[in-house]
Order: C-alpha cells, then structure tokens, then sequence
C-alpha cells in the first residue's frame, strides 16, 4: 500500500470498528479485503473525486469495492453508522471531507467570456472599420436617376 496515504488513525478507527460490528451483517462469505481497507478505500475515492474503476490496487478490485459500497448503502450500515458516531467521529469527518468541496471547473463552464489571445483583425475587417461603407442607399423617387434635358 505504498504511494496512497491513509485518513484514519488508529484511535478513530477503534471507534468505527465497535460500532460496525454491531452494524453490519454476518451473513455470506468473509470478504477479502479487511472492512479497514474498505473504508479506507471509500474515503479515498471520496477524497480525490476518482472514478470507481480507477481505485489503486492496493484496496482490491475496484468491482469488489464497489459492490461492497453499493450493499451498505442498501443495508443501511453508512446511515446507522453515522447516527451512532454523531458526536465523536461525524465532526471529524466534516473536516476532512471540507477540502473535497475545492473541485475547480475550467472558467468556460461557468459561462466565462473565451479569451481570444493576441488574435489579429482579419484583412477585410480592418478595411471595412477604416474607411467608407461599400454601398449607399438612395432614396427612391418617381423620378429617373439621369437628368433630363
């Protein structure tokens, strides 16, 4: 597990653990990776924005991660858990997750004027600006345009 760093300390994960082990289910076969690795695993993703499929290796397949999520989410293990640890755990969880709310998007989709550079004026542009317009309109009489004699 070297490069990816850890959010939990041993204190609070001794919290966690109490609490989900009177939380989650028994029942089906023990999974592979250890629930500290797997909530690990969550806070990672969580932390950087990734996608599922992009979790490093060293918390396992990202499917088996996923799956996981998806079963405590359905089971209600990620809301019991955070009713139970309301007071200790929840206001350090405010804290980490504050900085993962800094997700900057590119100016342009905020609606943000493009910047077009040092571009230069097309040729036939700078002509039209400098000098006179290229058609006039004449006001239209009964009259013949020639001069009559």
């Amino acid at each position: 597990m070297e490069g990816v760093r850890f959010i939990l300390t041993d204190a609070q994960w001794a919290m966690l653990e109490a609490v989900l082990t009177k939380v989650k289910s028994r029942a089906g076969a023990p999974p592979e990776t250890s629930d500290r690795q797997f909530v690990e695993a969550v806070l990672y993703r969580a932390r950087t924005g990734i996608p599922w499929r992009d979790l490093p290796v060293c918390f396992g397949t990202w499917d088996a991660v996923y799956q996981r999520f998806r079963r405590w989410q359905r089971g209600g293990v990620w809301h019991t858990l955070f009713e139970r640890l309301r007071d200790g755990l929840l206001d350090t969880v405010k804290v980490l997750f504050l900085d993962s709310t800094v997700i900057r998007a590119h100016p342009h989709a905020a609606g943000a004027a493009r910047n077009k550079g040092d571009k230069k004026p097309k040729g036939w542009a700078a002509a039209a600006a400098a000098g006179a317009p290229n058609c006039t309109w004449r006001r239209r009489t009964n009259r013949p345009p020639w001069p009559r004699s």
